[in-house]
């Protein structure tokens, strides 16, 4: 990837990514955008080899769906961005003293990770790495780390062994770019350089692959300024399923790798391919005491349902503080999420991709041929019952184009039975509760004879019509 096309940390990308996401509202539910396919390459003998074990390696991570990112390093002493250091012009002596001044408290990562499974999210992913160069781990080719600095230990061996001791999956991010590397820049035109810095990257991945026991994923980010080819992708990928064989990998080194990584966008590829949707919290990846346009529990779960509607996960962020404490509105918030897992996680842990339109009051999600009806805005009571039959005994939800035949219905919550009534055009849940059951979110789980199909588009051709002017 070239300059132009950097998929992580170009403020000009963060902002307009900002505006993608109505990022800190409540804005309904975004739908899963599918960009028309690129032009394919011929995989190469290497790629071909990992497709084999894909299925197998992916199955946990296709059934988890909801992962913690956590971005944490120097530029959290600054607490205003984390691309700081390039964005407001930083020397590289005056940014290497927070290095010497980087003071985590203990134990920090074992909050991380017991945050992550209260909020019902299955798997973390820490930067190891990131574009300012400095290491959280201990690298013998660089004494930019955390052992050697002020934090005096292993950040990542931390993070990797409180994620283990909760359950969790860990994934390593690390950032091919490197604003300190003395070959950062210049391996795109030298030669000697390019070796210097390919070799340095490769040896840090190395060391990643081989310290920490099982790594069960690798998130590269950004390869800027070399490609596919300058940065030998394949063959270090290679590298990497030798040393850990179960491992995955996204598609950040220039390769299509395991699941593609949309940024601060819900975007699904065509079907067939994984993907993942990282997010922010706020609007910033690293700590940033003065961004408060935090998303609501509302809007994190209803950003879940969207990326499992369309077949992907939801990794989302968390910047710690520079001790690494979590900001208490980012606590709030993941402990409002996974209580609202607790009782609904059903309707999100291993569903599949499925064929269901959007509507403005709900979002859908599905496993085999059961939907899951996620209604944000509750019906309740609306005026139009004393002259609409339609919409009695109240309250009424329906769906226009809901194909084949439902069998049952009953809020996931509390396993009420719901009535409903359905014909070629509408389905309708009916009687259901004035007052919602749950403030976030509330599922209806509908079994059907067949895969739930939702497109009311398909209803305009067939949907009799009267005469021009009023019917009755």
């Amino acid at each position: 990837m070239n300059w132009s096309e950097s998929t992580r940390r170009s403020f000009l990308k963060q902002v307009g990514a900002v505006a993608l996401t109505a990022s800190g509202t409540d804005a309904q539910a975004q739908q899963v955008y599918t960009p028309n396919p690129r032009p394919k390459r011929e995989l190469s003998p290497i790629e071909l080899k990992q497709a084999a074990t894909r299925d197998a390696r992916m199955a946990w991570w296709h059934e988890a769906k909801f992962g913690m990112f956590i971005h944490w390093g120097l530029f959290s002493i600054i607490g205003q961005h984390e691309w700081a250091k390039e964005l407001q012009g930083i020397p590289i002596p005056q940014y290497e003293i927070l290095a010497k001044n980087f003071h985590p408290k203990p134990n920090a990562a074992s909050d991380w990770a017991r945050l992550a499974k209260a909020a019902g999210q299955k798997y973390m992913v820490m930067t190891t790495k990131h574009c300012e160069g400095f290491c959280n781990f201990d690298s013998k080719l660089t004494d930019y780390n955390a052992v050697r600095q002020g934090p005096g230990r292993d950040l990542v061996r931390e993070f990797v062994e409180a994620g283990r001791a909760e359950g969790l999956r860990v994934g390593l991010y690390y950032c091919v770019m490197d604003w300190h590397h003395p070959d950062g820049a210049n391996c795109k035109t030298d030669e000697t350089a390019r070796r210097r810095f390919v070799d340095y990257i490769y040896g840090q991945i190395r060391e990643l692959m081989t310290n920490y026991g099982k790594i069960d994923i690798l998130w590269y980010d950004d390869s800027s300024p070399l490609n596919r080819e300058s940065l030998e992708a394949e063959r270090m990928n290679e590298m990497v399923f030798e040393l850990q064989p179960d491992i995955i990998v996204n598609n950040r080194n220039g390769l299509e790798g395991d699941f593609s990584t949309p940024e601060q966008r819900i975007e699904a590829p065509a079907a067939g391919h994984a993907w993942e949707t990282c997010m922010t919290l706020n609007n910033s990846w690293g700590f940033n005491r003065g961004d408060d346009g935090w998303k609501s529990a509302k809007t994190v779960i209803d950003n879940l349902a969207t990326c499992a509607r369309g077949g992907g996960n939801y990794l989302l962020n968390i910047g710690p503080m520079p001790d690494g404490s979590v900001p208490p509105a980012s606590i709030k918030i993941l402990e409002a999420v996974g209580k609202w897992l607790d009782t609904n996680g059903k309707a999100i842990y291993g569903t599949e991709r499925g064929k269901l339109g959007v509507v403005i009051n709900a979002n859908f999600t599905r496993r085999g041929n059961t939907l899951y009806i996620h209604q944000h805005f509750w019906p309740g009571h609306t005026p139009a019952a004393e002259w609409l039959s339609f919409f009695q005994p109240q309250a009424v939800f329906a769906i226009g184009g809901l194909k084949p035949k439902a069998l049952s219905a009953r809020l996931l919550k509390t396993g009420q039975k719901v009535e409903f009534t359905q014909d070629e055009f509408s389905f309708r849940l009916t009687d259901l509760p004035l007052v919602a059951p749950d403030q976030l979110s509330n599922v209806i789980e509908v079994e059907c004879d067949g895969e739930p199909i939702i497109d009311h588009e398909v209803l305009r051709p067939l949907w009799p019509r009267y005469k021009v002017g009023i019917s009755i």
